[in-house]
């Protein structure tokens, strides 16, 4: 399918149901995480540990709240894209090393890796032309 000559509409496509589905599935991570109160926030704040951070966890684990919730607002509309998925690449990493450091199992920290890669990969490929960032750009290309 995608060796047709409408492939460049296919991936656009792609990239508009990959973002869709994981905007979808980090607001609902992060909504939890967000909401959740301080002893949420501390909780998840304290895998900051992992990676020589041990100060503030209240802070971090808010943070990576925020991060999954709006990271997953702005994935899924394509805006402020490469700040989100920086930032939901970090979480990503700082779960993995959460994991590792606990001694968890493969299962356990595999998950976080394989989006960590997901993310790595956005970062080359960019949003498509079905965005919101595609969108403001072509707006100010046109008035310069």
């Amino acid at each position: 399918m995608a060796r047709s000559r409408n492939s460049g509409e296919y991936r656009n496509i792609g990239l508009l149901i990959l973002r869709i589905g994981l905007g979808i599935m980090f607001i609902l991570h992060g909504y939890p995480k967000m909401f959740g109160g301080p002893d949420t926030w501390v909780e998840i704040g304290t895998a900051m540990q992992y990676v020589g951070i041990d100060f503030a966890p209240m802070f971090f684990g808010f943070m990576a709240g925020v991060a999954e919730f709006f990271g997953g607002i702005f994935l899924l509309l394509g805006l402020f894209f490469t700040p989100s998925v920086v930032l939901l690449l970090c979480v990503m990493l700082v779960a993995t090393a959460k994991h590792l450091g606990a001694g968890d199992g493969f299962a356990s920290y595999s998950h976080s890796i394989e989006i960590a890669i997901v993310f790595v990969s956005l970062l080359f490929i960019g949003t498509g032309k079905y965005s919101l960032d595609h969108k403001l750009e072509k707006k100010r290309r046109r008035r310069y």
